[in-house]
């Protein structure tokens, strides 16, 4: 159950005339009050000698009366809509939620004599209009702060109480939504998102990639975007807005949007702080595949929410947003919509109350930058085992939100895991065919060593892994393992030990991927067709970005 209350407004008739009308498309069917300030309020929805006009006047009596000392904008309006999977409410509970909320908000609390009046519309199954004059008996405004955050949560309380859907709460750190008139004009010019969603995809992603400042600004302007770059008198960047080239308003002009407005966590200082923390790799760190690099830091994200405090985890989880933006630029193209979907949603999951402490992420996000700067894996096992990594990451980050009353990122995590499954799924079927193939190919004896060596190290899980399709691929890593010098009991165990597998829907699989990834195996199976490589990275459109222009 949501609750929106629209910006006050100083005509009370002008209100009415829509709830009680016909509405934009004919929605509005059998216009009536559910509850009022007073049991004598004319209803003109179900008396016919009562009018709108009448009703108008009984609310306006007390603005009126104030005079010049009644606020300009005197109508208070909330409206307050039911999930579309919940029951149909009946026009008394409908009532008993308007009072409640009324209540809450300090519009009209309970027992006061003096509250403010007001009448509650339906014509709708699914929500009510509640409308009030903001004067008071007593000729004073109410005492109304943080209406909607009042509204909001004792709306948390009725959907528990009434059994209906119980919707995720925000924080007020959600990225803004586009307005009505930027959603018009983008069904008008044929773009399927807003300019203001397309320009906050287009800097998200460039942050992503760009190492100084510097860069992010070239990335943009490379990207397609307009940038106007905003200095102190001392010469130091103050701030930046963005712009279509082909989004103009009446006057011919660009429509331009700072990063503030795109979302909380794109404003320049914001951006300036992530990148400051992009340090330069030790010089004596050996020579290492950027793809393998970044499987080892997300593999280690679970553990670093599980274990860090809630600035180093939420540090993790902005950089795990910054690793899904990057993907879909240099995966091969059949992923990319999957893959720009849980970038599009987990965007949502990456930011709350939570400062992050960003240095504490900086290997990780040293590491997804790197990507762009390398060519994609040859090897799709390659790019299967990080969108794993990714995968159980994204998990991680969901419970890690769910845990601290985070419910809209949890929620937005959960969808990205969605997305994410169906692009791993796909990209680990032919390696994983692979493997599995490899892995009946095997001797029986050494098939047999390698099922002894599940029960002894896994006596709980041994059974049920060994029952599963995916045992053979299994205990062909096993084997990889033990070929390359290392202990298949030990790397079990330390597969195992990372995190839990009861959630997996195949244990077998995960822990043959958590294998190629603790032990490196992954270079020596290479026996797949190359998958699409992409040059170096240099700003480009995505498909989607493509076709929004």
């Amino acid at each position: 159950m949501i609750a929106n209350i629209v910006k006050p407004g100083h005509k009370t008739r002008g209100v009415l005339n829509y709830l009680y009308g016909p509405g934009r498309a004919n929605e509005h069917t059998d216009p009536h009050l559910v509850a009022a300030f007073d049991d004598f309020v004319p209803d003109p929805g179900r008396n016919p000698t009562a009018t709108l006009a009448q009703l108008a006047d009984v609310l306006d009596l007390r603005v009126k009366q104030a005079g010049h000392k009644a606020p300009k904008n005197h109508v208070w309006h909330c409206s307050i809509r039911a999930a579309p999977e919940d029951r149909h409410l009946t026009d008394d509970e409908w009532a008993t939620i308007a009072r409640r909320v009324l209540n809450a908000t300090g519009i009209a609390p309970a027992g006061d004599p003096d509250a403010c009046r007001w009448v509650a519309v339906r014509h709708a199954d699914d929500h009510i209009h509640i409308v009030a004059t903001k004067v008071r008996g007593d000729l004073r405004p109410p005492r109304n702060w943080n209406d909607f955050l009042r509204a909001d949560k004792e709306l948390a309380v009725i959907e528990k109480e009434y059994g209906l859907r119980q919707v995720p709460r925000g924080d007020r750190t959600a990225a803004k939504r586009p307005t009505r008139a930027e959603q018009e004009k983008a069904r008008r010019t044929g773009n399927a998102r807003t300019a203001r969603e397309h320009l906050r995809t287009i800097v998200r992603t460039a942050v992503s990639a760009a190492t100084t400042t510097e860069e992010f600004f070239r990335i943009v302007e490379g990207a397609g975007a307009l940038i106007d770059v905003q200095y102190f008198p001392s010469g130091d960047v103050r701030g930046y807005k963005v712009a279509l080239d082909d989004d103009t308003n009446a006057q011919g002009e660009p429509v331009w949007f700072s990063g503030s407005t795109l979302a909380a966590d794109l404003s320049y200082p914001k951006i300036a702080e992530r990148l400051a923390t992009t340090e330069a790799p030790p010089a004596d760190q050996p020579e290492t595949s950027a793809w393998r690099l970044l499987s080892i830091a997300i593999d280690r994200t679970p553990n670093h929410l599980a274990d860090s405090e809630d600035e180093a985890g939420q540090a993790h989880i902005a950089v795990l947003a910054e690793a899904l933006d990057t993907l879909p630029l240099i995966a091969p193209a059949d992923l990319r919509p999957q893959l720009l979907q849980a970038a599009t949603v987990f965007e949502r999951a990456g930011r709350s109350r939570t400062r992050a402490h960003h240095q504490q992420a900086q290997a990780t996000r040293r590491a997804v930058k790197a990507i762009l700067r390398e060519p994609a894996p040859k090897d799709g096992a390659l790019l299967a085992i990080v969108l794993d990594a990714l995968l159980l990451a994204v998990i991680a980050a969901q419970h890690w939100h769910r845990t601290r009353g985070h419910s809209q990122q949890a929620e937005a995590a959960r969808q990205a895991a969605e997305h994410l499954r169906a692009a791993y799924q796909a990209t680990a079927a032919e390696p994983l065919a692979v493997i599995h193939r490899r892995g009946t190919e095997l001797p029986e004896w050494l098939r047999l060593q390698q099922a002894a060596t599940v029960r002894r190290a896994l006596p709980e899980l041994a059974e049920q892994i060994l029952a599963e399709p995916g045992w053979p691929a299994l205990a062909a890593a096993l084997a990889q393992a033990d070929a390359a010098g290392h202990s298949p009991a030990a790397l079990l165990t330390e597969a195992t030990a990372q995190r839990e597998l009861d959630t997996a829907t195949s244990v077998s699989e995960v822990l043959t991927w958590r294998l190629h990834r603790l032990g490196d195996l992954t270079q020596r199976t290479v026996s797949r067709a190359p998958a699409p490589q992409s040059a170096p990275y240099r700003p480009v459109h995505t498909d989607q970005q493509r076709r929004t222009r």
